[in-house]
């Protein structure tokens, strides 16, 4: 046997070797630590909808190592303003208000926003026409969510409406229930399941009602990554193509229906 053979049989088995050895590709994604039941910590665990529907799509993604990770809304947009964080969940889409976000994944789950204010804030007012029924109150939004739309921000700078903000549902429940703002503004579920939560922890009067008094847009959240212009994240374009493709995929053969399943509150 020739060198050239001998040479040949050490070489394909070393060859096979490098092939088969393809690390995973670690990857950091942060999450709204503040958004039940979507997203937030519970014990020192991120949890929640968002939360699951994602990890059931990272699963199909076998050539990557998934960490979510919690982070405040508002530090978490600034992260990926700045670059330093690769992904964010769950944004809505404002493209005029979040350039930094870029792209965007394909739509997550469509959430409802509504203004659930005190009964005798609206009692003989009129609420349907949103914002201009709400003009002269205190609307009360979590910090840094973009919610509302524009004519709602325009009313805030004129000074038609005031707004105070909050750094999570329960915060912004707890002024509503005591009188420190009108009305506040934000997914159906998740305000829906805090005031249940808050009730069961007897935190508020089980016979206090306050009223979804209008809904004000229906917003589908999203998995936003940073613009990244310094191309830091080099496996980027790779891993947005991949995730589309799992969330298609739990999508359509009934994952994220039987992980929704798990969340419905009861509305009576």
């Amino acid at each position: 046997m020739s060198k050239w053979s001998l040479l040949l049989i050490w070489s394909i088995p070393m060859l096979n070797s490098a092939f088969a050895y393809n690390p995973k590709v670690n990857v950091t994604i942060y999450g709204d630590d503040a958004y039940p039941p979507y997203s937030y910590v519970q014990k020192g665990e991120i949890k929640g909808i968002y939360v699951d529907i994602l990890a059931a799509a990272f699963t199909r993604m076998p050539h990557y190592s998934v960490t979510i990770e919690p982070l405040p809304w508002k530090r978490g947009l600034k992260m990926l303003q700045v670059g330093e964080g690769f992904a964010l969940f769950p944004p809505y889409y404002y493209s005029d208000r979040r350039s930094y976000i870029s792209p965007y994944s394909e739509p997550i789950l469509k959430e409802e926003v509504v203004v659930m204010c005190r009964p005798e804030t609206i009692v003989n007012r009129r609420t349907q026409n949103w914002p201009a029924d709400y003009h002269d109150l205190t609307i009360g939004v979590n910090e840094s969510y973009a919610l509302g739309g524009n004519a709602f921000w325009q009313a805030i700078a004129q000074g038609d409406m005031l707004i105070k903000e909050a750094k999570s549902n329960r915060a912004s429940m707890t002024n509503l229930y005591k009188h420190r703002i009108d009305c506040y503004m934000n997914d159906r579920l998740s305000i829906l399941w805090e005031l249940k939560l808050m009730k069961d922890e007897g935190m508020i009067d089980q016979d206090w009602t306050p009223v979804i008094a209008t809904s004000v847009s229906s917003e589908h959240g999203y998995l936003g990554y940073t613009h990244d212009p310094n191309n830091r994240f080099q496996f980027k374009e790779d891993f947005v193509l991949q995730f589309n493709q799992a969330l298609k995929e739990i999508k359509t053969d009934g994952t994220m229906n039987n992980i929704l399943d798990a969340y419905r509150v009861p509305t009576n």
